[in-house]
């Protein structure tokens, strides 16, 4: 009897940026490496074929997808994307932008038919603007009450194809932090895969990320007490169970 195919999943990881004259731009982020070797080698141990890329060019970063279209898949497809960003987009190492929408455009079935159904699965730690969270209160029993700010737009990044998931790292506009330990947002991902919750429902795995990172992590530093708020979207019609190896 053949062996089921693995699932897959693409790690891409960008630390140094260079412009085009050779110069360093957009400053290095330190503890982003270590941070995706550690995701790589727990997804490899929940039986996924991991392809584990560092520093690669805007050009590089969409090749690599465009390869996955002719790749034999297993019952998902994880990718992660470490990053500097802003909405709706990450940077290559030569610091050229990469569209989220070219992304998910070559992974749509017109282009990637072998993905069709098989769920995509999306986590991108990069910032996506440059407004700091400073938090709020969550309970309290007396105070004025803030004036109510007018809505955020909705990103067009958000335009996903079919059988997609993908969680940011912040919500629009915030800066996504990242320290010489990690990032808040994928230091959660690692508690999750790591304890029981990996067994967990996508969208309830992803609602107990939230909870980490808002409860359990702030900034350090000249951003002393600022937090960060995860965010997903996705259009699943069904539950999955993507890390239950």
């Amino acid at each position: 009897m053949s062996q089921p195919r693995q699932s897959q999943a693409l790690v891409i990881v960008n630390t140094d940026f260079y412009s085009s004259d050779g110069n360093m731009v957009l400053g290095t982020r330190r503890g982003a490496k270590r941070e995706a070797e550690k995701l790589s080698n727990i997804l490899s141990r929940l039986n996924y074929k991991v392809k584990l890329m560092h520093n690669k060019t805007a050009k590089e970063i969409e090749d690599l997808y465009q390869q996955e279209c002719c790749c034999e898949h297993g019952e998902y497809f994880v990718s992660i994307i470490s990053s500097h960003g802003e909405e709706g987009v990450i940077f290559g190492c030569d610091s050229e932008p990469v569209k989220l929408t070219r992304i998910f455009q070559i992974l749509s079935s017109e282009k990637c038919p072998v993905l069709t159904k098989i769920p995509k699965i999306f986590f991108i730690q990069a910032c996506r603007g440059q407004e700091f969270d400073q938090g709020v209160v969550v309970e309290c029993d007396s105070g004025e009450p803030e004036p109510e700010r007018e809505p955020d737009c909705f990103s067009d990044c958000l335009s996903i194809p079919p059988q997609t998931v993908v969680m940011f790292a912040c919500s629009p506009g915030y800066v996504a932090f990242l320290n010489i330990s990690g990032s808040m947002f994928l230091q959660a991902l690692l508690k999750v895969l790591e304890g029981e919750e990996r067994h967990l429902a996508l969208n309830r795995l992803m609602t107990r990320i939230n909870w980490e990172v808002a409860f359990c992590c702030q900034a350090r530093g000249p951003h002393e007490g600022c937090k960060q708020m995860p965010c997903f979207v996705t259009n699943l019609l069904q539950e999955v169970f993507p890390f239950s190896a």
